[in-house]
Parts: structure tokens; C-alpha cells; sequence
């Protein structure tokens, strides 16, 4: 790719100073601190909790306040949500990767965010600006830098959530929307691909994880 196109896919971090890692399935005996502590080569497509994640909200007809990093955790939510209820949510993922040059890079945040617009529009939802939803994923990530692999073990996977909340027992837009971003290492979705040649052709087989 053509470096003025290749600068458009991917979104560039500075790093900060490290983050303490905390509990996960995967983390063996203290190491570098520049990782987290997780046997990167056993990396599946499952979750492993990080230490942050972004929280931020929106009432109805309002702006969503600036959000904040929080530590990774279980939310409060009414029974009677519209997330819970009928289905007033949606969900974004995107994925952060270490380069050999240690530079963490993010592939086209904002046509994700153009994405989640778009859902929350055909739901009657409020949503994040693509200058915010971009932001709070840099945030996360930034916060989170300890669980991207390293570079060829995996990528950190990013999951925004935009959800309807607040007590409201008809069918109707939501009082309020929280606007939620979690993050977990994971390893290749597809993770072996192979061919078997048979019958004079070829087919492609894929193993999921």
C-alpha cells in the first residue's frame, strides 16, 4: 500500500507509562513488565479480562458526557431495560496490534464508528460522535496496552457497546444510553487453515475457534 492510504486504515498510539495487569485464565508467574502475564502462544478467541475499561452516557436528547476509564468489572441495570427487554443495543470490535517497531496500531476506528451511527439511528438511539467513539477506543487501548500481544501472537480485541438503559416498561426509546468499551487478547480466529487436495480439486478447510 501507498503510504498516504496505508496512514488511512491504521490509527497510530503514543504510548504511556505501563498499567498493573490483573487476574486472568492465562497468567502464569510475575515477568517483563512491558506484557502482561499470559502464555501468548496458548491464545484462543475467548474472553481474558484486562485491568480498564471506558465508560461514558447519554440521556435521551442530550450529548454524551465525557467518559472515564474504570476498572473492568460487572454493571448495575434496571430489570425492566430496554437492552434486556427488547433488544435496544448494538455492538462494535476492531482490533489493536503490537508492530515490531513496538507502535500499537488500530485498524479504521472511524468506520466503526460510522458503523455504530448508523445502527443506532435505525434503532432510535442516541450515539457517540466518530471523534468520540475514536477517542475512548484510543483510551482503552492506551489504558490497556500491557494485553497486546506481542507482535505475531495475537491482537487485542476491542469491544464497544452502546446499550438502552434506565427503567422503561414500553416500547420506546430508552431514558439513557451507556456507552461501554471492553478489551480482551485474543489470538487468530481462524486459527489453522489448511488445503486437502481430493477428486482432481481443492478445498479450503478452516478450524474455528
Amino acid at each position: 500500500l501507498q503510504a498516504s492510504l496505508y496512514t488511512s486504515l491504521l490509527c497510530f498510539l503514543c504510548l504511556p507509562p505501563s498499567v498493573q495487569p490483573s487476574s486472568s485464565p492465562l497468567r502464569i508467574s510475575e515477568g517483563d513488565d512491558k506484557y502482561a502475564n499470559v502464555k501468548w502462544e496458548e491464545l484462543g478467541f475467548s474472553l481474558i479480562p484486562t485491568d480498564c475499561m471506558y465508560v461514558a452516557k447519554c440521556r435521551q436528547g442530550e450529548s454524551f458526557t465525557e467518559g472515564k476509564i474504570v476498572p473492568y468489572g460487572d454493571i448495575s441495570i434496571s430489570p425492566c431495560s430496554p437492552i434486556l427487554n427488547y433488544g435496544q443495543g448494538l455492538f462494535e470490535g476492531l482490533k489493536a496490534y503490537r508492530t515490531e517497531d513496538d507502535r500499537i496500531l488500530i485498524f479504521r476506528p472511524h468506520e466503526n464508528a460510522l458503523r455504530m451511527q448508523d445502527g443506532a439511528e435505525r434503532l432510535c438511539m442516541a450515539s457517540p460522535s466518530v471523534e468520540f467513539f475514536v477517542e475512548a477506543v484510543k483510551q482503552t487501548v492506551i489504558a490497556n496496552k500491557k494485553w497486546v500481544p506481542p507482535p505475531g501472537k495475537g491482537a487485542l480485541y476491542i469491544r464497544p457497546l452502546l446499550i438502552g438503559s434506565g427503567a422503561n416498561l414500553g416500547v420506546a426509546p430508552a431514558p439513557e444510553y451507556p456507552f461501554l468499551i471492553y478489551a480482551s487478547p485474543v489470538g487468530d480466529y481462524h486459527k489453522v487453515s489448511f488445503c486437502v487436495a481430493a477428486a482432481g480439486f481443492t478445498t479450503r478447510k478452516h478450524i474455528f475457534y
